[in-house]
């Protein structure tokens, strides 16, 4: 049988995909999300423990009451370029700038790291997820196609995997699909078990 989880679950999240993917879980959940939280981090920390960073940084704005626990998360992708090193792809601002981050990740492999806190009124539990994507060399035009009909503007390095360019471009991946989504689900539901012994 099951273990019930002792805890009114609230998912700090507006992305849609995060819901559903929480969803799958089966568990009850309400989102309640504070806007304008920093998403900055300092410039000298290893790319590894940005999505952590941002995680806890989002945590630390709930009040969390006894029974409640928060679920926090951001995702980053990481590309390691030859010059420049491991560049870190945000969520694109704008149409050119989505278009320069599909095309640092065509023809590669990539990382898509995500950091969650699980965080209860007296205990905090932290970790980040790891997946390799690796892309086809994409053309100018599938690029300008995917950016004009999908908007990719609230993803993570300018894409979806579960969208177009993900059926058309991805050739491999290792790792969690569920984590390029933006949520690590197995390993929640693996932390989540391990908070109610």
């Amino acid at each position: 049988m099951l273990k019930p989880i002792p805890y009114k679950i609230i998912l700090a999240s507006n992305s849609p995909r995060r819901r559903e993917l929480l969803a799958g879980l089966g568990l009850d959940f309400e989102v309640h999300v504070i806007k304008g939280i920093s998403e900055a981090y300092p410039n000298d920390l290893p790319v590894e423990e940005i999505p952590q960073f941002i995680a806890r940084e989002k945590a630390s704005a709930y009040e969390v009451k006894p029974n409640e626990l928060v679920i926090t998360a951001d995702t980053v992708v990481v590309v390691d370029d030859a010059n420049q090193g491991s560049v870190v792809l945000g969520k694109p601002h704008d149409t050119n700038e989505a278009r320069h981050m599909l095309h640092a990740i065509s023809g590669k492999t990539h990382r898509v790291i995500t950091g969650v806190c699980l965080t209860t009124h007296n205990d905090q539990r932290q970790f980040g997820v790891t997946t390799e994507v690796t892309f086809r060399k994409l053309t100018d035009d599938e690029i300008d196609y995917y950016i004009s009909n999908y908007r990719p503007f609230d993803k993570a390095g300018a894409y979806g995997i579960q969208e177009w360019i993900g059926y058309i471009g991805v050739t491999g991946i290792n790792g969690s699909y569920f984590n390029v989504m933006g949520l690590p689900v197995q390993r929640i539901w693996q932390e989540l078990q391990l908070m109610c012994d």
